[in-house]
């Protein structure tokens, strides 16, 4: 494989984006596909934010860089990420710039209604954040639906098991057969 390929799993708070993103990774496994997993939102959780960069976006984009870097020095080609925003445009400049502007995107939005969100975050969130996140989630799912671009597939994960959802998610980006044991 001479070109990197990346899977960017999105969704809002609840959605189930980790879960699906470790079992896309254990199909993958499966079907021995060489491949590399980063959960994005560590990727800039740092406080307080580097100055002249409130969004951290700098920071994770550093950071990304940085550890693509490590994992295309091993041979890994392909990428699955996930990240709530990450399938927006306004990302695609990052994938480019941390694996090379011939990078094939598959873009990934998990979609759930706000009751299954809230019933998920509140299994979940065992701390103070609970309604910051209730509220961020419902903001981002409304930012999501509206602007992700054309060519992303939107999978409804309501009522739904992990491990359905992450064969539909791996038959997206045809990197395993399509019936993996």
């Amino acid at each position: 494989m001479d070109h990197c390929e990346v899977l960017l799993i999105g969704g809002r708070a609840g959605v189930g984006k980790t879960s699906v993103g470790w079992e896309v990774s254990a199909r993958l496994r499966s079907a021995q596909v060489s491949h590399a997993v980063i959960d994005g939102d560590f990727m800039g959780q740092v406080h307080p934010a580097p100055e002249g960069d409130p969004d951290r976006a700098a920071i994770g984009e550093r950071n990304l860089t940085a550890v693509w870097r490590n994992y295309a020095e091993l041979g890994y080609r392909r990428l699955v990420y996930v990240n709530t925003v990450s399938v927006l445009d306004e990302a695609t400049g990052m994938f480019r710039r941390a694996m090379g502007d011939a990078v094939r995107i598959v873009r990934v939005l998990l979609t759930a209604t706000d009751g299954t969100a809230q019933r998920r975050l509140t299994g979940r969130e065992l701390g103070s954040e609970l309604d910051a996140e209730l509220r961020s989630g419902a903001r981002k799912a409304r930012l999501l639906d509206e602007r992700a671009p054309a060519d992303t597939l939107r999978v409804g994960t309501d009522g739904r098991t992990v491990i359905d959802i992450a064969a539909e998610v791996v038959a997206a980006t045809g990197w395993a057969p399509a019936r993996i044991s």
